[in-house]
Formats: structure tokens, sequence, C-alpha cells
């Protein structure tokens, strides 16, 4: 790791922001919007990581703008993430980096424009530092009090702005183009007007805070000197007179403060509440109507982590850190105006430290981007294992794994640890330097304040109220290293819940809406090519028809496409060419709903959801009477079992039906299909769980609730399908080797017969 950062030493710091998409031991993935539309840029800054010692691959896509590093996993995730910041430095530095190409000129045009801003800046910079010079050399004590003054100001908007454009920029490259809003105003959203409230009233407390300690510092003015000049134009002349005049005053303001501090806590936390369930709602939303592909290709504890303690985070931010961030600002726009109009002598050493807190606190959200997308991703691994460790306890125990499980357990939760410790080092690191910026500040002020009495320039009477109000300030900016943590948890989770929901929704069809009672359910595969992300063709080429009414099935060895044709029926996923048809319409130009709404799925491993037996077979079908429900078990044949419970239809099941077993579990989602009354049927291996007798009484049942109805069986155990009406039998490469009835099929004394034979035990005849 030594030679990593050796390597790295001599790069530079830039403006360029570079932000981790994920972060896990060996590999990280990076928006790096130096190379968006950068061909040349991107390959340079690919060339340089690789020639880091550590750093073993490294890509960078100028399209999207990622980069993909990958390195040993004996070098800290962290390092890495800083090496990456540099060598983008380094590239963007570099005058030989290849950018944009310019746009081609015509021969005769004019002399290139000189953009104005990158010479009157600098003159403006030059111009003002050597005025300030002057002032400071030949100028009066004020003139040079104001200078101080004045670079305090400069060198506090200069942090900030710079801040704030790096973060806005960082923003619109995450949020994509055409993007033009902070993070923090996307996530208020439509919640200004509760905004624009807690704000007036965090305003209004401050200011009245701030009034508050100002009439202690009179109350100590007349305790020492036995009078404030102030309140003797108010008529309050004695020195009783004025304790008592400021103690009601005193009393006024306290509640006044706490009023207002209730009000305004209240409505942030109230602001809070709402982003946190607005985002959550939206989000859960948009989750729901995710194409399947992509909801398949997230693992689920991480969306769950989304919407739980990411949009938690974002809450959370506004219903505490926010208000610390407007009374700090309330507070310094208040105190600047008077300590310039009545102490300038000490204003400039009072506030010096602001600008060095807020660059420290800024270069401190900087440095540990890293390190949180470290410990977010060291959770969300911990949290997956755990919720899968737990939902496979009977395997656990049939393994006697358990205390493999708890040492497993063990090494990710100190995992969990060590990366928590690293972000809290540099917390804590923080905080303790801004503390000792503060403590400095304030022995200054007293000292240069207090000089300033002794000599005259500077009245007691202004000094004495003026005194303890640097400190009320510089006291609340020891949270700033709390609020910029805040920060960087609530943009990480920002980031987190919309990249979630920028994966795409399903479309819902271009075509008109489907009737569900004139669906025939002829269903015709027509040429169909489907493969898998980076698989070989799960279906190629495939043609053949599912006649209307009539019991159709499917047989076959596994992969061989079978669950695939159920899932291009119901548009869980799109065939890649060729198409699939619905009494003669492309399925694609259908109503996902309305397709669906025709469609009646069970599934080999139905899920059941935590609840009474009578909810999942009513799932889909909720208006549904408690007749029907019973009806519909007793045509899967689950109504004897569930009778005999001791609760019946009302006994809670647990999660994913974990109180039933498996062919109870698919004969409650078979009860659930039979009660949806769709026109069109599929079975997929929906009876594989249940006892030969049980599967007989099932097959009497279905030979009734297929009539004039589409069904689909995909099975298997060829007893299942021996009735059907036709058979396909599929073939690796998911191809249709033969067609036709049982009896047809064994006639021929190909694929299917030999199947036949191995599971029955007979020979074909």
């Amino acid at each position: 790791m030594s030679s990593l950062l050796g390597a790295a030493a001599g790069f530079r710091s830039v403006e360029s922001n570079p932000r981790p998409r994920s972060v896990i031991p060996g590999r990280q993935r990076w928006d790096v919007k130096l190379v968006l539309g950068r061909p040349r840029t991107a390959e340079v800054l690919a060339a340089a990581l690789r020639r880091i010692p550590g750093i073993t691959e490294a890509h960078a896509n100028p399209v999207t703008g990622g980069v993909l590093v990958r390195h040993d996993a004996r070098v800290h995730a962290t390092d890495v993430g800083r090496i990456v910041r540099r060598v983008v430095t380094l590239v963007a530095e570099d005058p030989a980096g290849a950018g944009r190409p310019a746009p081609a000129r015509p021969v005769a045009a004019s002399a290139p424009q000189v953009d104005r801003g990158l010479v009157v800046r600098p003159v403006l910079a030059v111009g003002g530092g050597v005025a300030a010079g002057i002032a400071l050399v030949k100028g009066s004590a004020l003139t040079r009090q104001l200078v101080a003054v004045g670079g305090v100001a400069v060198a506090t908007a200069a942090v900030v702005r710079k801040a704030w454009r790096g973060s806005v920029d960082a923003s619109r490259d995450a949020a994509g183009p055409g993007a033009e809003r902070h993070p923090l105003v996307e996530i208020v959203g439509p919640h200004r007007r509760r905004l624009y409230g807690a704000v007036s009233l965090s305003v209004a407390c401050q200011a009245s805070e701030m009034a508050l300690g100002t009439l202690l510092g009179w109350t100590g003015l007349v305790l020492i000197k036995g009078e404030a000049a102030p309140l003797v134009s108010l008529g309050l002349t004695t020195a009783s007179a004025q304790l008592f005049g400021l103690a009601g005053l005193m009393a006024v303001a306290c509640a006044a403060v706490a009023g207002l501090s209730y009000a305004s806590n209240l409505q942030w936390r109230r602001l809070g509440q709402d982003i946190e369930h607005d985002w959550r709602n939206r989000t859960y939303a948009h989750v729901q109507h995710l194409e399947l592909r992509h909801l398949e290709g997230e693992r689920t504890t991480r969306i769950a982590g989304a919407l739980t303690d990411d949009v938690r985070q974002l809450g959370t931010f506004f219903a505490t850190s926010a208000g610390d961030v407007l009374q700090l600002g309330t507070s310094l726009a208040l105190l600047v105006p008077l300590f310039l109009l009545l102490a300038p002598q000490i204003a400039w050493i009072a506030f010096l430290p602001i600008p060095v807190i807020a660059w420290l606190s800024l270069h401190y959200q900087d440095e540990v981007t890293a390190d949180y997308a470290v410990s977010g991703e060291h959770r969300a691994r911990l949290h997956s294992q755990l919720v899968n460790t737990l939902e496979a306890g009977a395997t656990v125990k049939s393994f006697c794994t358990e205390d493999y499980e708890a040492e497993r357990i063990d090494r990710l939760s100190e995992e969990v640890q060590d990366s928590s410790r690293r972000t809290d080092r540099s917390t804590i690191r923080h905080a303790e330097t801004v503390r000792v910026c503060t403590t400095s500040s304030m022995a200054g002020t007293l000292l240069i304040g207090g000089r300033a009495v002794l000599d005259g320039s500077l009245p007691f009477e202004v000094f004495s109220p003026l005194i303890g109000l640097p400190q009320m300030v510089l006291l609340r900016m020891n949270r700033l290293g709390g609020i910029v943590d805040q920060y960087q948890r609530t943009i990480t989770a920002y980031d987190r819940v919309r990249r979630l929901r920028a994966l795409p929704a399903e479309t819902n069809g271009t075509g008109g809406p489907l009737d569900v009672e004139e669906v025939r359910g002829e269903i015709v595969l027509d040429g169909v090519t489907f493969a898998y992300p980076d698989r070989p063709p799960a279906l190629e080429n495939l043609s053949l028809t599912i006649p209307a009414g009539q019991v159709t099935a499917l047989v076959g060895a596994t992969g061989s496409g079978k669950t695939t044709i159920a899932k291009l029926m119901m548009r869980f996923q799109d065939a890649d060419t060729g198409s699939v048809l619905l009494d003669g319409r492309d399925v694609r130009g259908l109503s996902r709903h309305d397709l669906r709404h025709a469609i009646g799925f069970v599934a080999q491993d139905p899920f059941l959801f935590d609840g009474t037996i009578a909810d999942n077979i009513r799932y889909g079908s909720f208006g549904v009477s408690g007749e029907a429900v019973v009806e519909a078990a007793m045509r899967a044949e689950a109504h004897t079992f569930v009778a005999a419970l001791p609760d019946g239809y009302d006994t809670v099941i647990g999660e994913r039906g974990a109180a039933l077993s498996g062919g109870q579990r698919q004969r409650i989602a078979l009860a659930r299909a039979i009660l949806k009354d769709a026109p069109v049927v599929i079975l997929d291996e929906a009876t594989s769980a249940v006892d030969n007798e049980t599967e007989a009484a099932i097959q009497r049942t279905l030979r009734v609730f297929a009539a004039d109805r589409t069904t689909l069986i995909i099975a298997h155990r060829l007893s299942t399908v021996r009735h059907a009406d036709r058979i396909y039998v599929m073939d690796k490469g998911g191809v249709v080797a033969e067609q036709g009835t049982h009896d047809e099929l064994l006639a021929r004394h190909g694929l299917y017969a030999s199947l036949w034979q191995l599971q029955a035990g007979e020979p074909a005849a």
C-alpha cells in the first residue's frame, strides 16, 4: 500500500469532483464527468490508473462517464478512492490530455474570442490585493481592521462558493443531463411551504436568542458600572429600575425563545417526516412498476435498505441538521453587520475561524466520500447476509452450520466495525479541530477586545453586550462537523435512492385496451428468439401455437426455455426478435395491466404473503365473498387441510407461508388462480410438490376448470400432462423436438417416450 500512496504523492487536488458509484472490496465504480464525451481523455485516465501499483484493471467509458477500477484486495478501498481523485486531477491539469475536439473554423474566421472572465477575474484579484496591501501599510487602524474583516469575508465567500458550485456540478452529473438543482432542493420537492415556515421560525428564534444574549450583556454592564446607557433613553435611570426592566425583557425573550424553538423544531421534524413519507411512497410505487429483469437483478435487501434506511436519512437531515445550518447562518447574518457597525476593532478576530472551519469541513466532506461508500457497502452486505441466513434457517440447521454462519456474520460485522471506526476517526478529528479554532478565536477576541477597552478605542458599554455573542456562534460551529457528517450521509443516501428510481419502469404498451371478456386465448410464438443478459439464447427462432380453449403442455429438460415462454406471455420479458401474439395481437402492443389481468399464473415456488390463508387466496380478487374463497380452495384440493387448522381460513401463515408445507403452498396459490377466473391460465410446475393422490384429484378439478379456457401446463412430471390436448417437448436451446398428444408421442418412440419410460417405468406401446 505504501507504494500505491507513494506513486500518487505528488498529485494535486482539483475542482473536478468524481463520485463513487459503488465500492466493494477489490472493485470500485466511479462517475467522472471529466471523461464524458471525451474518448481520448477516457483512454488517458484508464492508462494512468493502470500504471499505479496495486491497481490491476481500469476502464473509463466516455459515453456514461463511468470508471471501473479493480485493485489488490489488500489495498484499502479508501486509499484507492484518494488515488482515483488524484489521477483525475492529473489528467484534468495535463495540457496534453485530449478533451472534446474543437469545432472546425473557416479559414477566414476572425481571431479567436477570449473569455473575458479569464482576464477580468485575475485583474480584479491582483488589483484588489494591491489595494489591500496599500491599505494595510498606509491606512489608519480602522482601515486596517476593515481590510482584515473584508479578507475574512472574501475567504469565507470563496470557500463556500467553490464548495457549493462543486456540489451542484456533482449533483448535475449524478442526475444526468439537464439537471439544474442541488440535491437538497430535489429532496425537499413539493414541501417547500413547510420548509419556508420552518425557516421563518428558526430565523425568529435565533434573533430572539441573540437579543437575550445582548440583554444578559447589559445586565452585566449594570452590575459593573451601575447603569447601561442605552436604557437611560428609555426612562430607566437608576440601576434598580434598569435591572427590573432587563429582567422583564429577558422574561419576554426567554418565552419567545422557548416558544419559537418549540415551533421551529416541530416544523423541521414534520418536514423531515413529510419528506421521508413522500420519498418512500413514490420510490416504492416506482419499484412496483420496475421491469422484472431489473428487479431480479437487484438484491431485495438492497432495495429494502434504500426504502428504509436511506429514505429515513433524507428526512433525518431536514429534521435535525438543516435547522442547525440555518441558525448558524442567521447568527452570522446578524452578527457581522452588528460588529462592523459597533466594534470593527475585534470583528476580524471574532470571525477569523469561520473561513478556516468552513474549508476544513468541506475538505473533510470530500475526503470521507469513499469512506462512507465503503461503510455503506459493508452494511448492505451484512444486512443481506443476516436476512438470507435467517430465511435459510432449516438449511442451516440441517447441515449443522450454525457456528459457521455465526462466524461469517462476525467477519462481516468486523468489516462494518472497521469501516465505521475509520469514518468515526475522521469525524472526531474534524470536530476537535473545529473546537481548537473556536477556542482560539474566543481567547483572541477577549485579548484584543480587552486591550481596545483599556486604550479607550472601544467603549466598555459596547464591548460588554457583544462579547458573548461571537462565542454563541462559534460554539454553534462545533456542530459543523456533525452537520457535514449528516450532509455527506444524506447525499450518499440520496444517490442510492436516485439510482433505484432511475431504473426503467415497465411501459404499458402502445396499442388499445384489451377486453378480458372477449379474449379467446389463442397464443402464437412466431420466430421468437430471446437471451438473458450475458447468456446464450434460451429460445432461438421458436414458433409454436397454443390453441384457444385447449390444454397445452410444455415438457422437457431443465433449461430448455419452458418458463421463459411463460415469462414472454406475461411480458415479464420481451422477445429480442419475433413476436408473441394473443388472439392475433402482439402482446407488446397491449396494455400490460390488461394482458396480465387476462392470465392466471401459478409458479413452481409461489409466493404467499404474511397474512391469513383467506387473504392469500383472495389476493388480486379482493372483493370476493368468503363463499367464493372456500369454493376455490375446494377446487384446488386445499379445503380439507385448511378446515383442519385451528383457525381455518383465518390462520396466519407467516412470511412466505412458512407455516405451510410446499404442497400446501402450491394448493393455496392454485386456489388464488382459480378465483381469478382468467381466460388464460399458466401452471408452471404448479403441482410438483403435492403427492400423487392429491395431484390426481387436482387434475380432475382442472379438467372441469379448463373447459373453454386456454391452459398452459409446464411440467417435468409427465403424468401431470398425459391428458393434455397437445404436448410440446422442448430440447436444449429452446427448440421444439416433438409435439402431439400423449399417445402419439409414445408411439413415435422418441424423446418423450424415453422420458415416460424413465418416470413411469413402462415401455412405450
